[in-house]
């Protein structure tokens, strides 16, 4: 379905009865609602759920880049208006965990609760030098000139052998990312500075991170991270890279399941 928010359409998905407690998942960078799939079946018999495409992304239509976070958090909170929905989970994944996050601050009364994925609080010299070469690469060459770059990323090596199925349907979700989506997002994600900020998020938070993301959103970090966020929890998932909805797809969901049990 698709949604006119803030000039754009932005494409989404329900699923789940009418009525029950909303969960929405939001996506990052060269990522669509494809990697939310192996989640639906068993969360979608207690909760309504809430996918959609960020802008530029999947389904979604792409504007000129850059894009900030103010622009993330108005898709978010102007698809929820638009829908009718008044409080929320919200869970995301990389890019998708930080505006997760910097929506949780600016519309704390909009966020039931929060998780954040394989993600961070604030930039690093080394995080920041994964970016350049893949802006000059794609905008010279166009986004099948970072599929491969991307999926070797956020996957382990051990992963991408045993699991040719997975790959396939990432590096296709990868290429329905738009030249002008993918550019526009990191320059969004280059502004980060959220930083000790997050020790004000009063939502109920599970931090889930990769075992084996050791760059995105490192275990250590996510755990510094927990450690800011009052109340705060911590899962980490064995085997999971970046994309670790994908890399440990039953862990991800039991560990969904009961955190949001549990409130």
């Amino acid at each position: 379905m698709k949604q006119p928010i803030n000039g754009i359409d932005l494409n989404y998905v329900i699923d789940g009865p009418e009525g029950a407690p909303w969960v929405t998942f939001t996506t990052g960078i060269a990522n669509d609602i494809a990697m939310w799939d192996a989640h639906v079946e068993s969360l979608a018999q207690d909760y309504r759920l809430l996918r959609y495409d960020s802008r530029g992304h999947g389904g979604s239509e792409a504007t000129s880049p850059p894009y900030d976070f103010d622009t993330l958090i108005g898709d978010t909170v102007g698809l929820w208006d638009a829908l009718g929905i008044e409080q929320s989970t919200l869970v995301g994944i990389g890019l998708g965990g930080m505006t997760a996050m910097a929506t949780a601050l600016r519309h704390p009364d909009r966020i039931s609760a929060l998780v954040p994925a394989a993600c961070r609080a604030r930039l690093t010299p080394e995080y920041e030098a994964i970016w350049p070469p893949m802006i000059e690469t794609a905008s010279a060459n166009g986004i099948e000139s970072i599929v491969e770059r991307t999926a070797e990323r956020w996957f382990p090596e051990e992963f991408r052998a045993a699991h040719p199925d997975i790959m396939d349907r990432v590096r296709a979700m990868i290429r329905r990312s738009s030249l002008d989506g993918y550019l526009g997002c990191i320059a969004g994600l280059l502004t980060l500075d959220l930083g000790d900020d997050i020790a004000a998020i009063t939502a109920p938070t599970l931090f889930v991170s990769g075992a084996l993301d050791f760059v995105g959103g490192p275990a250590e970090m996510m755990q510094s991270m927990t450690d800011q966020v009052p109340g705060a929890r911590h899962v980490t998932l064995d085997g999971a890279g970046h994309i670790c909805s994908m890399g440990n797809p039953h862990g991800f969901t039991r560990a969904l399941s009961e955190f949001l049990g549990s409130l």
